[in-house]
């Protein structure tokens, strides 16, 4: 298990688990192949852990596991969906500095950026979207004497990315 610490501090050490799997449909999958990849740290060009080299499997079990989630997804409450984003922005700004280490170790970014910048922005957007989850709400448009459209938000379902190096986590919010 990789043991790191911030660059230039006395800070304690954390350590990483030496490999990880998938994260799908609420549970942590061994890829299906059976293959990783050694994933350096640019920080010291030490392995800092494995992570899975995906297939095409892999790829379809966790689509079929997010197109099972999301019908009931859209379906709950606009406020309990805000109240879960709230949460998880909760979770990463009680565990900031933890999170913005290992975003550094793994990218190579600057610690004061991932600290101050990447994953305070990343709460930020979860708690933007909370808002805006709260804020939206139906509404009926006449369109002529004969016509009124009832416009409503719901969620679109399934989206994909390929996140570039830099920002992985902010990126990932995004969507």
């Amino acid at each position: 298990m990789p043991v790191f610490s911030r660059p230039g501090s006395a800070d304690a050490l954390m350590s990483f688990e030496s490999r990880y799997a998938n994260y799908i449909g609420g549970e942590w999958v061994a890829p299906a192949e059976g293959r990783y990849f050694e994933n350096p740290t640019p920080v010291t060009g030490q392995v800092f852990c494995e992570i899975p080299r995906s297939s095409e499997a892999d790829v379809e079990k966790a689509l079929d596991a997010a197109h099972a989630a999301a019908p009931a997804w859209g379906k709950t409450a606009p406020a309990e969906r805000a109240n879960i984003l709230n949460k998880i922005a909760d979770r990463i700004e009680a565990n900031l500095e933890s999170i913005a280490l290992a975003e550094s170790w793994d990218n190579g970014k600057p610690i004061r950026e991932t600290l101050n910048a990447d994953i305070p922005l990343a709460v930020d957007h979860f708690r933007y979207f909370a808002g805006v989850l709260r804020a939206q709400e139906g509404s009926l448009s006449q369109i002529d004497e004969d016509t009124v459209a009832y416009h409503f938000h719901e969620p679109l379902g399934v989206v994909g990315q390929i996140i570039p190096w830099n920002f992985p986590i902010l990126m990932a919010v995004w969507k």
